[in-house]
């Protein structure tokens, strides 16, 4: 819905944008230790991700089974949940997750992953015939990035395509949950598809080696997700971290806005 964007972008502008000097240093200057163990650790400098309070998690099926009471001790604050992909996949995980979270306490949000040999109309349908609204706390998740190693589908449209194709299912999703939904990407995939489009949604940016200012110039983010080897209590194996661009009353505000 347009009042949901509303109220969040203001945030969002205030506190994400691509250049150190939008962070607050006040509540960020200070913390130098990780808050959590990462198996193979990058050195991002003096813009590194333990600068951010705000720390979260995606996970699908591959995380197997998920102490989420022990997650929410740890210090996570958030999860993006893969929920479907494509016009008839659905992550197995899905539903326990979702409800096991919200018991904990934790904001969450479903993520689609995007399959470019369906149409937008056929995955927008297959997403709301088995994500609830109920599951749906932050606002949903669009994953689009090409999947190199797809056994299926090799097809990549040229970047008008994309952009349509994208805009169309994200018109489909907001109008059924009411929320904006978040675009999350990787680099690859914005520098073909991405730049300078889709500047009034929220973005969720994998940067793994360098800081997202460095590889995704000029664009705004929201998230930042920086790596896939970390280490979580409650969790068997690596997962993926990542952190919320403001400070701690920036993120309480945002998911005041976003869950209501």
């Amino acid at each position: 819905m347009r009042w949901l964007l509303n109220a969040l972008l203001p945030v969002a502008l205030a506190l994400s944008g691509c250049t150190s000097a939008s962070y607050d240093l006040m509540e960020t200057a200070s913390i130098k230790q990780p808050r959590f163990e990462d198996k193979d650790p990058q050195d991002f400098g003096a813009n590194n991700p333990h600068r951010h309070k705000v720390h979260g998690i995606d996970v699908s099926k591959w995380n197997g089974d998920v102490d989420w009471a022990k997650v929410r001790q740890s210090g996570v604050s958030f999860v993006f949940i893969k929920a479907t992909e494509g016009k008839d996949m659905i992550d197995p995980r899905f539903d326990e997750y979702w409800r096991k979270a919200r018991a904990a306490g934790l904001p969450h949000a479903p993520y689609h992953f995007y399959y470019f040999c369906s149409t937008a109309d056929e995955q927008a349908d297959w997403f709301i015939r088995n994500v609830p609204k109920e599951s749906m706390h932050l606002p949903p998740v669009l994953d689009v990035e090409w999947n190199h190693a797809s056994k299926t589908c090799q097809y990549r449209p040229n970047a008008e395509t994309v952009r349509s194709e994208m805009k169309r299912f994200m018109d489909r999703i907001e109008a059924y949950y009411g929320k904006r939904p978040i675009i999350y990407t990787s680099v690859d995939f914005h520098r073909d598809n991405l730049e300078g489009a889709f500047q009034d949604y929220h973005f969720w940016v994998r940067a793994v080696a360098q800081h997202p200012e460095e590889i995704y110039p000029e664009r705004r983010w929201a998230f930042w997700q920086y790596t896939s080897t970390g280490v979580i209590p409650g969790i068997k194996g690596e997962t993926d971290i990542n952190v919320f661009a403001g400070t701690e009353k920036n993120w309480r505000k945002w998911v005041a806005a976003a869950s209501r």
